[in-house]
């Protein structure tokens, strides 16, 4: 059975150099605002796995998995999306060793398991979220979803406004 938290206290696993653990928590994620439109993360709670070992010195090292579906519009079609992603992502955490092995998500034991994953999913995610890879989105002629429109969908061709004056021209026979 997976513990629901959003931070986890390493100390009590009294982990000794060498020593690792594997916990199956949960996380209840906010759901992300991107290009002013809101996309669910689901499921909810989310089921992480999270690998702590420790290291000679005091250190700790981290591992999150995790598998996660964002529900919202298409960037593209504006049709409903849920396009899953898996994040997989590790963490140093060396006392005294310097900033780039000093983990931001750990203060002291205690591990910030809503932060991180939420930072890890945050960075797995593309820059338009779409409802399948190849979507053609909306035609900027008539609105239609390109998805479903005929392969051959078209419009006339509007003249170029910057010559409309030159159709004012009446020329003397």
């Amino acid at each position: 059975m997976s513990a629901r938290t959003d931070t986890f206290d390493l100390g009590p696993l009294h982990l000794r150099a060498g020593e690792a653990r594997h916990l199956e928590l949960e996380v209840a994620l906010d759901p992300f605002e991107l290009s002013n439109e809101t996309y669910e993360v689901g499921p909810s709670p989310l089921p992480v796995r999270v690998d702590v070992s420790r290291m000679t010195g005091g250190g700790v090292a981290l591992r999150l998995q995790l598998r996660a579906r964002l529900h919202g519009p298409c960037m593209r079609c504006l049709e409903p999306a849920q396009p899953a992603y898996s994040v997989d992502v590790r963490e140093i955490d060396q006392p005294g060793e310097g900033p780039e092995l000093d983990s931001p998500y750990l203060d002291g034991e205690v591990l910030d398991v809503k932060g991180w994953t939420r930072d890890s999913l945050a960075l797995a995610l593309p820059a338009q979220i779409l409802c399948r890879h190849d979507c053609r989105g909306l035609c900027p002629e008539c609105g239609i979803d390109l998805n479903g429109a005929e392969p051959d969908h078209a419009h006339e061709k509007r003249p170029d406004a910057r010559w409309a004056a030159l159709a004012e021209l009446k020329f003397d026979e």
